[in-house]
């Protein structure tokens, strides 16, 4: 297993994220359930920015679940709405930020964007005719 999720929160860069949508903004807060005691790690988002602090402030989505749940999301193994679905995490807000959080997380390590794959696969079709090796 990789980083968990309080390792990726701590070192999470809060410089610009183009992969997030330029019009979206407000705040989430993840309650971290672990060894007798929850962890709350907020996190506001602005502008493409990500801002992580340690707060039990209300948000516009609170997701809650326990300590693997979140390290698994961290590390692409689990998409947050998949674990909604089956009750390993509960949230309470604004849905669409659930998405933007599966953004926010690193996916596997060997994850390619699907355009990157779309294009791979023209460029290896595209491959014989360019030395006029079509027959």
């Amino acid at each position: 297993m990789g980083a968990t999720a309080e390792q990726y929160l701590r070192q999470l860069d809060a410089g610009r994220r183009p992969d997030l949508p330029e019009t979206i903004a407000g705040t989430l807060r993840l309650d971290v359930r672990g060894d007798g005691f929850t962890d709350h790690w907020y996190l506001t988002i602005a502008d493409q920015h990500v801002r992580v602090t340690r707060s039990a402030d209300d948000a516009d989505l609170v997701v809650r679940a326990d300590r693997w749940v979140f390290d698994r999301m961290v590390n692409g193994e689990l998409h947050p709405g998949a674990a909604m679905l089956r009750n390993e995490l509960t949230m309470r807000g604004e849905m669409r930020l659930l998405l933007v959080l599966r953004r926010i997380f690193a996916g596997p390590a060997d994850a390619r964007h699907p355009r990157e794959l779309g294009r791979a696969a023209l460029a290896g079709r595209a491959a014989p005719a360019a030395r006029g090796g079509r027959s």
